[in-house]
């Protein structure tokens, strides 16, 4: 199954997706490619940090389950790999899940959907991870564009003001999932 855990920046995507990872054992974490400048502070492993270059002959080379272009910056996410009967995650944006949307059967995925408890805690997130301001306001500015889309796709909402709830939240949702599907 893939599990796409997805919204605008600032939500806490990779926060609620590393505790999950970190907590279930059967689940794999996609690394995306970004041509965005590492932060700093972030894990070299954060993504696979590339060039344009090498991100378009990814693209050409129908590398990529799913790709977008950001404020600038291109990111995808290559055809998962897991190796095993491991669910595989999914850390991406909004165009990232409507393409996965299209390119991957209902019955094989779980869509969810994270936002901010609001524009301000987003806006604090952001700063907090290091975003320079004209980038966090445009990330700010786009949200509700991002999450209306995604209310649309019918995805799973769930609004991520505490952590350890919304933790068990999509824990429940991967459990019911995985008890469908067996």
């Amino acid at each position: 199954m893939i599990i796409v855990v997805c919204g605008p920046g600032g939500v806490g995507k990779g926060t609620v997706v590393a505790r999950l990872v970190a907590e279930d054992p059967r689940l794999w974490l996609s690394r995306s490619w970004t041509t965005r400048v590492q932060r700093p502070g972030e894990p070299d492993d954060a993504y696979t940090y590339v060039d344009r270059d090498a991100f378009e002959a990814r693209i050409a080379a129908d590398g990529f389950l799913e790709h977008a272009e950001f404020l600038g910056n291109l990111y995808g996410t290559p055809w998962p790999e897991a190796g095993d009967e491991r669910d595989i995650v999914l850390e991406i944006d909004v165009q990232g899940a409507e393409q996965v949307i299209r390119r991957v059967p209902p019955d094989q995925r779980l869509f969810i959907l994270l936002e901010p408890p609001s524009p301000e805690v987003q806006a604090e997130r952001l700063r907090g991870r290091g975003d320079p301001p004209e980038q966090a306001e445009e990330r700010i500015r786009v949200a509700q564009g991002e999450i209306d889309r995604a209310r649309e796709l019918d995805a799973i909402r769930i609004v991520n003001d505490d952590l350890d709830r919304t933790v068990a939240e999509v824990q429940h949702l991967i459990e019911a999932a995985r008890a469908d599907r067996a």
